[in-house]
């Protein structure tokens, strides 16, 4: 009872001093720490008996969520095209701020990239992972949309969507005429033009592996060691975001997992007997090693549904569109009329996009109430959302 007290009074402190902030003229720095406070208190809550206080951390959640949706709205731009010495770093910096020096030093080097992980996932990893590494964590801002197609082919690129399709228009995917597996298929090429273009110099050749399953996980991790003799390899994990939506499709999942702290439980058990921990226990015994861990872009639970109006080829995401005169209500949807202002490949004089801002997600008028209630409470991404956007770059470095 002392602690939940104790804790209680902490939190209450804390809520004003965000409140307090969300009045003054905030930078990316700003609402990293924001968002960092907002997760901790989310987890601290996980570990209290009922405090009465969820649904002002609720509350705030959503209120923070609209602020830094403005902000985004109204910095992002300026970003992109390098106008603000404030600028956070993004997606196609990321490799040349955290990977490259990285690679200097010769020594076998681990890139991961957890599919849809976003910080509080993280940190229930972390947990698990703390008897065999340190960590040194920086934040980074991902891309719009914030989808794999585009945020993760940035990465390993180190380009902007629409500079990818103008250099390597071979290894760009359009959206519309494929399924989702494809649309992250070059990965591999496309991380090997920009060591050439960065002229980075490794001993051996790349190694790529995309982990999409139990059992070939499995494999990865018996021959991990294998691994250990390249100078460069770059791992996808596909898990966390199989669990994300996977629990809008099976309803078991979403008993398993009704709410945040139960999701973040569910990530928990999964690491703890994942292919993943297992190769991370193993590869802590070589204290050559260099790993880093990172994300594409989170994801945030969606509780406001939105109508928008647009054509059968309309991409299919929930929290954005791209399509022929595609439109949504200006409140809940950052409009972007000409893609290439926002550094996105165009698709044709009238496919217009629209991203979501919050937690809202987009919702067709045909048999509108059924897929409200569908898609109600699920975990979604590619919109603005500090969840979405906001995500964690770790350097591990074993004990």
């Amino acid at each position: 009872r002392i602690a939940e007290e104790k804790f209680t009074q902490e939190y209450l402190q804390g809520f004003n001093t965000i409140s307090r902030k969300l009045m003054e003229r905030l930078e990316w720095s700003d609402w990293v720490d924001i968002y960092k406070d907002l997760v901790q208190y989310s987890m601290d809550f996980d570990r209290l008996s009922e405090t009465g206080l969820k649904e002002t951390l609720q509350d705030q959640w959503r209120d923070c969520n609209a602020e830094f949706s403005k902000f985004v709205e109204k910095n992002y731009l300026n970003w992109i095209h390098g106008e603000d010495e404030n600028a956070p770093i993004l997606s196609p910096d990321l490799t040349d701020n955290y990977l490259k020096p990285v690679l200097k030093d010769n020594k076998p080097t681990f890139f991961f990239v957890i599919d849809c992980m976003r910080l509080d996932q993280w940190l229930v990893m972390r947990e698990l992972l703390s008897p065999y590494y340190t960590f040194d964590t920086n934040y980074y801002c991902t891309i719009l949309p914030t989808a794999t197609q585009y945020a993760r082919n940035s990465i390993f690129a180190g380009l902007y969507p629409a500079d990818i399709k103008k250099h390597y228009p071979q290894w760009w995917i359009p959206e519309t005429n494929s399924e989702e597996s494809k649309l992250n298929a070059y990965e591999k090429e496309l991380m090997e033009s920009w060591v050439e273009r960065k002229r980075i110099k490794l001993k051996n050749s790349l190694a790529y592996v995309k982990i999409f399953d139990t059992d070939f996980g499995n494999k990865i991790e018996r021959e991990i060691e294998g691994f250990m003799n390249n100078h460069l390899t770059a791992i996808v994990i596909n898990a966390v975001d199989m669990i994300a939506h996977s629990r809008s499709d099976y309803a078991i999942l979403k008993e398993i997992a009704p709410d945040e702290a139960a999701y973040r439980s569910l990530t928990k058990s999964w690491f703890r007997y994942s292919s993943l921990f297992g190769m991370l226990k193993t590869m802590s015994k070589n204290k050559d090693i260099r790993i880093v861990i990172t994300t594409d872009h989170g994801a945030i639970r969606c509780m406001r549904g939105v109508k928008v109006l647009g054509d059968k080829d309309t991409s299919t995401n929930l929290r954005y569109k791209f399509g022929k005169n595609v439109k949504a209500d200006k409140r809940y949807a950052i409009q972007i009329p000409d893609p290439e202002k926002y550094r996105l490949p165009n698709m044709g004089l009238t496919v217009n996009n629209i991203i979501a801002k919050e937690d809202y997600y987009f919702v067709y008028p045909t048999d509108y109430h059924h897929y409200l209630n569908r898609y109600r409470d699920s975990f979604q991404h590619g919109g603005v959302s500090m969840e979405e956007m906001i995500a964690p770059i770790i350097n591990l470095k074993p004990r």
